[in-house]
């Protein structure tokens, strides 16, 4: 049997791109949402406004630098992104994406200039995709980051209507004489800890598989946490690249009272990837009884009986960010970021690594994520 044929002279409706499932005009709305937060974040050195091709961005101020050396790096947010989209609350997001990349620029002592950002959806909701760039924009404004553009792609068939994922990338600059890194680190050298805002954007693989495992649904009151399991699930990452640039003008590099070093405390957890930063032949040893665990952290360990080992290699347990400085520095270090109103501490020293050292078990780490560098061994219980 063959099939029907259209009567003579009929024509079948034309497939259009919206009858695909893209809306451009929904996308042109969401541009104008944005538009003002975008604009906020610009400074003198951006050209252009918002929509054009390439974000324009003036570095002439790079030629009074003997060495300028740019730094850039990219990332997400994972699977946090679940998260919103099963609340329905996209405008905190932005400062997780944000939060991941500019803070990578600063670990070196970069100063982050310019960030763009790609957002991929299953269909353009104007109002939605406006928040989650709000979001950036705001984030870009607390790093002092210029938001110079940015795409949003619609693929219908390939994600569900309300999903999304989002990613970034920045630019930053450096002088090369002030470049933070292995090669400055000593022993003797003190290991300061700034604390986290919560979960930030890492493991959240992890975390929603504890809380489906237990059953316990976003809208949760939960006394430890003092609200809503969701809202503290979707705590903004702590943005640190303001204050890291503050201590690292503060105490330069190339002086006796110095910053050596930063660590973001990413994937991976607190010891890889501060090991990521220190030279071959030296070890920090970090003392977990100067802080305690936040409660979300606890709440995920007891409900999912979570091993410690895996909850120190994938979560922040309360330290974001970490410092390494000279001892000279320290406690003017430490002041400086509690005055800033970022609580930090002391949390251990820089040595020479020796056979003396316990190197057995899962509380020493050498060398993490490709870097064969230098060592870092957890001692004592979380107070």
């Amino acid at each position: 049997m063959t099939s029907a044929s259209p009567a003579a002279g009929a024509k079948s409706a034309g497939i259009t791109y919206a009858s695909a499932g893209v809306d451009v005009e929904a996308g042109d709305r969401a541009v104008e949402l944005m538009k003002g937060a975008v604009k906020a974040t610009h400074n003198s050195s951006v050209l252009g406004g918002v929509g054009g091709f390439a974000g324009l961005y003036d570095v002439s101020r790079l030629l009074t630098y003997k060495r300028p050396l740019l730094a850039t790096s990219t990332d997400g947010v994972g699977t946090k992104v679940a998260i919103a989209q099963a609340m329905d609350i996209h405008d905190t997001i932005g400062y997780d994406l944000v939060g991941m990349v500019v803070d990578d620029i600063v670990v070196v002592g970069a100063e982050p200039l310019f960030m763009t950002d790609y957002i991929a959806c299953g269909k353009v909701v104007p109002e939605r995709i406006a928040d989650i760039v709000r979001g950036i924009a705001a984030a870009c404004s607390v790093a002092g980051t210029a938001l110079v553009g940015g795409e949003t792609a619609e693929h219908p068939g390939l994600l569900g209507e309300h999903e999304y994922d989002v990613a970034g990338a920045a630019t930053g600059v450096v002088e090369a004489d002030s470049l933070l890194g292995p090669d400055r680190v000593r022993a003797g050298d003190v290991v300061i800890g700034m604390a986290s805002s919560g979960l930030h954007s890492n493991g959240y693989s992890l975390v929603r598989r504890v809380i489906n495992h237990a059953g316990w649904a976003l809208d949760r009151q939960v006394s430890e946490l003092g609200r809503t399991l969701g809202e503290e699930l979707l705590e903004p990452t702590r943005v640190y690249a303001a204050d890291c640039l503050d201590l690292a003008r503060t105490f330069p590099v190339n002086s006796g009272a110095a910053v050596h070093g930063f660590s973001h405390v990413t994937g991976g957890g607190l010891a890889a990837n501060l090991a990521r930063v220190l030279p071959q032949g030296l070890v920090a040893t970090v003392d977990r009884a100067t802080w305690e665990l936040p409660a979300i952290f606890k709440l995920v360990s007891e409900l999912g009986n979570v091993p410690l080992a895996d909850l120190e290699r994938t979560l922040n347990l309360g330290v974001g960010m970490v410092a390494i400085v000279s001892a000279e520095a320290a406690d003017a270090a430490v002041n400086r970021l509690n005055d800033r109103g970022l609580p930090s501490w002391i949390m251990g020293t820089v040595e020479q690594d020796s056979d003396s050292i316990i190197k057995t078990g899962v509380d020493y780490v050498q060398g993490a994520k490709g870097v064969d560098g230098g060592a870092v061994r957890l001692v004592n219980a979380y107070a």
